[in-house]
């Protein structure tokens, strides 16, 4: 059966969160998305896009997507970030996570990207050896840093110093 690498549109959303949610729990995390198609209609589709993405179609049902952004290096410039990268659990193995790598991969390229870059969680043997596969460098010298929108919310700037 064909299975068919496509950018994503608008009427995707729907299955694209059921294949978030299925992240989630595969991540041990089904509590942390607080998405909502509203909201990725809203930032995916609306006036300032902040994402885009595509999607693996077989037979007319998604079963796997590819959701990256643009950044900005300093040193490198334009740069993608991957996001995530999530194939159906019944389709894991099947060479389709791949392929949406490839594609990602191929858009970077095409948009002349300084680097593409994406983080995987130190449990995930299967990504690990999946991105080793393809050559991809694992930093282990950078620490990944963040602030949660509840802690963005409270937080307070330090006072100005004269």
């Amino acid at each position: 059966m064909k299975v068919t690498i496509r950018k994503g549109v608008q009427e995707d959303l729907p299955a694209v969160m059921g294949l978030i949610q299925e992240l989630a729990v595969y991540e041990k995390a089904p509590d942390e998305v607080e998405n909502t198609i509203e909201q990725m209609q809203i930032e995916g589709f609306g006036p300032q896009s902040v994402f885009e993405f595509l999607v693996a179609e077989k037979e007319g049902t998604i079963i796997g997507l590819a959701l990256y952004f643009y950044s900005y290096s300093t040193w490198k410039g334009k740069c993608l970030y991957l996001e995530d990268l999530v194939v159906t659990e019944s389709e894991r193995g099947s060479g389709v996570g791949r392929r949406l790598f490839d594609a990602v991969a191929e858009v970077a390229k095409n948009e002349n990207a300084g680097r593409m870059q994406w983080q995987v969680l130190d449990w995930n043997e299967p990504a690990i050896g999946f991105y080793k596969q393809l050559g991809a460098e694992l930093d282990g010298e950078w620490i990944n840093c963040k602030l949660r929108r509840e802690q963005l919310q409270n937080y307070t700037p330090a006072p100005a110093k004269d």
